[in-house]
């Protein structure tokens, strides 16, 4: 089985304007005080690889801890993507993606509230990008609340250069935490070498 990590390092991951970023403090270190070290960590929910939850943009929504994990591990479909998805592009896109969608796009690949509506229509359970947010600059809640309000998982922050369109199988699991609206995580693609 070949892995591919398609995360960001957290503390080199570029941060969405106006979030904190992400700082590593040592608490003890091994020495004449210590005989092992420790540390804290304090970050946005949304730094590099994350996931958002429906409570992101949905009040009534579920959080991150509440969603089921069967979103997060499972078949998936990457495709390249250039600029700002339509409506129209996803239905005939979704056709031959698994449940699981994952758009490449240099970080510059958005969805529009046609696509995201669209989604929400589907059997989609999570769409991810490599861009920071899923939506464009100019219309962040839409897509957003159309996605939430139909409980599709978004994976957002993704590093995907060198992965190749395709079929996969994706793991990338939230950390469990109760009451909140998003949270880090390890994503990574599986897939059998070519001959298998």
């Amino acid at each position: 089985m070949l892995l591919y990590d398609i995360s960001r390092e957290v503390f080199s991951a570029p941060v969405y304007d106006g979030d904190p970023k992400p700082t590593l403090k040592s608490l003890k270190t091994i020495g004449e005080d210590s005989m092992y070290n420790l540390s804290s960590v304090s970050l946005c929910n949304h730094t590099g690889t994350h996931i958002d939850a429906p409570l992101h943009f949905d009040e009534e929504g579920a959080d991150i801890g509440a969603m089921r994990l069967s979103h997060f591990c499972g078949k998936c479909t990457v495709v390249t993507i250039d600029g700002i998805l339509t409506g129209e592009d996803m239905e005939r896109l979704l056709p031959h993606c698994h449940r699981r969608l994952i758009i490449h796009g240099a970080g510059k690949a958005y969805l529009s509230v046609s696509a995201a509506r669209v989604i929400a229509d589907s059997k989609l359970l999570l769409v991810g990008t490599d861009a920071l947010s899923i939506a464009p600059p100019f219309d962040e809640m839409m897509p957003h609340l159309e996605l939430a309000r139909a409980g599709v998982a978004v994976l957002e922050g993704l590093f995907l250069e060198g992965i190749e369109d395709g079929e996969y199988t994706l793991a990338a699991f939230p950390l469990k935490m109760k009451g909140a609206e998003a949270s880090p995580c390890r994503a990574v693609l599986m897939r059998e070498p070519k001959g298998y």
